[in-house]
């Protein structure tokens, strides 16, 4: 954030038009900028990228009688916006991708399965040709959760252009930002203006009212023009952001070759965003002192992206209400619901042995060096030890 984004502000409110629903200003000239940049038909502003995942739900038919797969490695958002659509989550395991293992979705796919939804998490992409090819056999609608990897791709294809819809946050943390915000995408127009009603159910009002469109109650979830504003500025910075977190990815990568750390296997290592490089680690003991001396981040330490801290999910607290708790409904009364805090011991092994280091588009080669220098002194320490470890314990059950 800087100047740029101040003046682009400035310019919106000495206009005196804040609301979004000006012809040609800058929601909409954001919303056209993001589908031409993603190259899909329709892009749609939201308040959130949570709420941008529960209107591509909502727009795509997702309701009560249906299950969705999600990962055990998410933010609780992906979760919660299934439950906001009246449908039940199915939790699987991730893979050495530390994202939804295909093949786990394959097997859970049931007769009463609606969707999945991929999580491109921490800026990783998932192996979209694998669970395009399950969801094509299990009849499976795809939304992509990108909230966490706005302007990475696969293999070529921008993530969230490559399912049936695509989510996106621009909340504080992500690669582009105006504080809150999201947006979804889809070339899928009938849902994409279901997914309007729900963003804003008078939608249809402002203007003119269109006798063609789905109309339902739903909780306003607009943009602002100062959201759309920052958003234009932010876009232009993008793609050189993400060229620049790549590269330095594929050089810290390159240069810890020899350590004889683990790095986590790539779907797509030369258009994912770049922004972490992780290392599997032998065990989390291993993986703590790692973390600890690099000032990385053990995954399975992340607090709500992993599910044994979905509080809500886990304990069937689905609404505020109980005649509106999707877990309560008749509709749902034969999904799979039964949670246990041990269900995806695969994904938690994953996870507490798996840490990320963190990359910025603002780095020097100097500190890309230092980076590579204590990666590969730490793992000398850290595996050393666990070596070490391995040779007494073989050489004392000899």
């Amino acid at each position: 954030m800087g100047e740029k984004e101040a003046e682009a502000v400035r310019k919106v409110i000495g206009s005196g038009k804040l609301f979004r629903y000006n012809i040609g200003r800058e929601c909409e000239r954001f919303e056209k900028r993001w589908a031409e940049y993603l190259g899909v038909r329709h892009a749609a502003l939201t308040s959130s990228g949570s709420t941008a995942l529960t209107a591509a739900l909502v727009g795509l038919g997702v309701g009560p009688g249906d299950e969705v797969i999600i990962p055990s490695v998410t933010y609780m958002a992906t979760a919660v916006a299934v439950l906001a659509a009246g449908a039940i989550p199915v939790i699987v395991d991730i893979d050495d991708t530390v994202t939804i293992d295909p093949e786990a979705v394959h097997d859970a796919a049931g007769k009463r399965t609606k969707a999945v939804i991929p999580v491109h998490m921490w800026g990783l992409s998932c192996d979209m040709d694998a669970l395009m090819k399950v969801a094509k056999k299990r009849n499976l609608l795809v939304i992509e959760d990108a909230c966490q990897a706005v302007g990475g791709a696969y293999e070529g294809r921008m993530l969230g252009s490559i399912g049936h819809a695509g989510a996106f946050s621009f909340n504080y943390y992500k690669n582009i930002s105006c504080g809150e915000g999201g947006a979804l995408v889809s070339d899928n127009e009938k849902a994409m203006r279901r997914a309007g009603c729900y963003i804003d159910c008078c939608n249809f009002y402002w203007q003119g009212r269109d006798p063609a469109l789905e109309h339902f109650a739903a909780a306003g979830a607009r943009a602002s023009e100062v959201m759309g504003a920052i958003l234009n500025v932010q876009l232009g910075r993008l793609p050189g952001m993400i060229k620049r977190m790549r590269a330095e990815k594929k050089k810290i990568l390159e240069g810890t070759k020899k350590s004889g750390l683990e790095p986590i296997r790539a779907a797509s290592l030369d258009y994912e965003c770049g922004t972490h490089v992780m290392y599997t680690l032998p065990a989390p003991e291993q993986a703590d002192r790692f973390a600890d001396r690099t000032g990385g981040t053990v995954v399975g330490k992340t607090g709500r992206h992993i599910y044994t801290e979905w509080d809500q999910v886990l304990d069937h607290k689905g609404a505020h209400h109980p005649a509106l708790n999707p877990y309560l409904l008749k509709e749902n009364a034969g999904c799979r619901m039964n949670y246990t805090r041990d269900m995806c011991a695969k994904s938690l092994d994953i996870a507490d042995r798996t840490v990320m280091i963190a990359t910025h588009p603002e780095h020097r080669a100097a500190d890309v060096k230092k980076i590579i220098t204590n990666i590969n002194d730490t793992a000398a320490a850290v595996l050393k030890g666990a070596s070490l470890s391995a040779g007494a314990e073989r050489e004392g059950s000899g």
